[in-house]
Parts: structure tokens; C-alpha cells; sequence
């Protein structure tokens, strides 16, 4: 049975078209799930009750399950439990400009980047909508706030999941749900270009983040797999491309990785490599885990790449550090939490 939450406002507006129903009904309950947050179809007062029955028929209501919760300043990580008892997670990061919710969208990850806890386990599943938007849902209801931005950047590459993160962004843009900006919103991708080039068609001015990593094949093919796919000389072209024809900037991220991507001369590179772009870079401190080796670079030399990317024209950003106490790394939390369990 469907969830209830993983409709969009059309479908639920067809759905009653196909009942004989007027649309207006959809809006309707819109504002009665993401409004005034029902837990029950019961509960839906200016409904009849034969759409109540219908409903209660054809969908299912029920939230996602907080297995675990740990907290840090500005930061809370909780681990969820799926209706098939997969478990994913998601990240609450406070910031001067509002609560930012990372959100998973698939149970594991294909993509199999070397620095990625989450990407440990392989793709067990795409995630619906509704276990996207309930994220949001639960950790609201958990902390008693509004989440004003949300980021795709949890366990799973977003653009694997293509159909259902794009229903996803439309339940929560809608003003009668969710009503979360689409400027609010940002999409990110290790580089999986027929989807960045799909999405240059999308009609909302949702953010795209791109996965860099590194400023030249070598050192990307050696840390990222989708790199002998789809590499540096296919994917900054697509990026080009993508920024002319939506007048939109790009981000890329690149996380700091000690003795591997973090020199004076790869910060030149990856100058040159970006030189035009409408972009800005986001440097990332490793969070790092004690199944992978690869190590946090020092301070000094974020700053040093930093400046360097400053002087070379790029502009700039160094995410600022949460949660290395709750384990807030993508997948931390669920890994140890089975390994825990394991050991029981």
C-alpha cells in the first residue's frame, strides 16, 4: 500500500478525479497533513467520510521510526528505521540563516566513493518520496521546529534516484504542503551527467551541488568510480552547459583530504579547471571513520587552499565543522548502530 506521503499535489488531485471527486478535495488534505499535521485520516475534519474511508483504503499514514538520536551543538543526527527495517539517516544542522535538514535517498549507495562511509553497503534500494518527505516530517515533529532548507546529501546518490527526488522536491515546494523554496533546496550529484542534463529542464530553481573531489582525472579516478564513467572533460562541459542554460550557480564540493587532494598546486588546478564557471567551491573537512583510512587535512592547509583559490579568482566557501562527536558522517551513525547490534 502507498503512502499517503509520497503524493504529489497532481496525483492526489487525479486521484480524486478518478473517484469522481472534485480536485479541490486534494488541496484539502495537503493542508491537513503538512499544515496542521494529522497522524490519522480520521482526524481530517472538513473531510467526508467517505474519503476518509477511501483513503483510509488506499493509503497508508504511518511516520518513519527514530531508532536513534545523537546531538552535538547545532547539530542532531537520527537514525530511522524503514517499514522493511532498512535503516537510514539524516543530519539537522543549525545555521544563522535557519535549520538545514541532509536527507538520504537511498538505502545504501552504488557509487562507491573510497572516502564514503554510507557508500560501504552497496544500493539495497531507491527510497519512495514519502520516506524522503517523512524525514522532514519526523525530525520536526522531534525538535518542535521549522525546517527551512533541505540539502540531498545523506546516504545515496540523488540523481540514482532520479523520478522519485524530483516527486520528493515537488511535495515539498508546494506551498499547501511542506513549503519549502526551491532556492531552499539543493540537489547533489558525484556526476552522473544524462541526469545533470535531464535536470537542466526542470522548471523549479532548485540548487545542484556537484560531488568534485578533486581537480584532475588522476586523483578523481582514484577516489571516486563514476569518474571512469562520466570523467573531468565530459562532466565540466555538462556543468557549462547546465549554467548557461539556466542562469543558475553551481556549487562543488570538495572534501579535504590529507596528502591526497589537498595541495597549493591542486588548489591551482582545480583554479584552472573552473576558471568561467558561474560556481562556488565549498571545502569540506573530512569527517573521519574508522573503516577508512583516509585522514582530515590540518587546518593550515585548508586555509592554504583556501587563499589560493581566493587569489586565482574562485569563489570560495569552508563549510563550517558539525557533528564529529555523533558521528554526523554520511552512514556513520547506521554502521555502527548495526555493528552494535551485531555484537549483541
Amino acid at each position: 500500500m502507498k503512502n499517503i506521503y509520497g503524493e504529489t499535489l497532481k496525483e492526489l488531485e487525479q486521484y480524486f478525479i478518478d473517484k469522481n471527486e472534485g480536485k479541490f478535495k486534494a488541496t484539502q488534505v495537503f493542508e491537513w497533513l503538512y499544515k496542521k499535521r494529522v497522524k490519522t485520516f480520521q482526524d481530517m475534519k472538513n473531510v467526508s467520510l467517505k474519503t476518509i474511508n477511501d483513503l483510509t483504503n488506499d493509503f497508508s499514514i504511518e511516520p518513519l521510526e527514530i531508532i536513534t538520536k545523537k546531538t552535538d551543538i547545532d547539530v542532531s543526527k537520527y537514525l530511522f528505521k524503514l517499514s522493511d527495517n532498512n535503516k537510514i539517516e539524516a543530519v539537522l544542522m543549525n545555521h544563522d540563516y535557519g535549520n538545514s535538514l541532509c536527507i538520504s535517498t537511498q538505502v545504501g549507495c552504488n557509487m562507491g566513493c573510497h572516502f564514503c562511509e554510507s557508500g560501504r553497503l552497496k544500493k539495497v534500494r531507491n527510497l519512495e518520496a514519502s520516506e524522503m518527505v517523512r524525514q522532514i516530517l519526523a525530525v520536526e515533529e522531534d525538535l518542535n521546529i521549522r525546517i527551512s532548507h533541505i540539502v540531498l546529501m545523506g546516504i545515496g546518490e540523488p540523481f540514482d534516484n532520479y523520478d522519485n527526488v524530483i516527486s520528493f522536491v515537488d511535495i515539498v515546494n508546494t506551498p499547501k504542503g511542506i513549503d519549502i523554496g526551491s532556492r531552499h533546496i539543493t540537489i547533489s550529484t558525484c556526476g552522473l551527467i544524462p541526469k545533470i542534463e535531464e535536470f537542466m529542464n526542470y522548471d523549479k530553481q532548485v540548487n545542484l551541488a556537484i560531488s568534485l573531489h578533486a581537480p584532475n582525472n588522476k586523483i578523481r579516478n582514484s577516489i571516486m568510480k563514476i569518474n571512469k564513467a562520466y570523467p573531468l572533460e565530459k562532466l565540466i562541459p555538462t556543468v557549462k552547459r547546465y549554467v548557461d542554460k539556466t542562469k543558475r550557480r553551481v556549487t562543488f564540493e570538495y572534501i579535504m583530504l590529507k596528502g591526497i587532494n589537498d595541495s597549493v598546486d591542486n588548489a591551482i588546478e582545480l583554479s584552472k579547471l573552473l576558471k568561467d564557471i558561474n560556481c562556488y567551491v565549498n571545502l569540506i573537512p573530512y569527517n573521519e571513520t574508522s573503516h577508512i583510512e583516509y585522514k582530515k587535512s590540518s587546518k593550515d592547509q585548508i586555509l592554504k587552499f583556501y587563499d589560493t583559490l581566493k587569489k586565482n579568482g574562485i569563489n570560495v566557501t569552508i563549510r563550517r565543522e558539525f557533528g564529529s562527536k555523533v558521528k554526523a558522517a554520511c552512514g556513520q551513525l547506521r554502521s555502527n548502530y548495526e555493528e552494535a547490534q551485531n555484537e549483541v
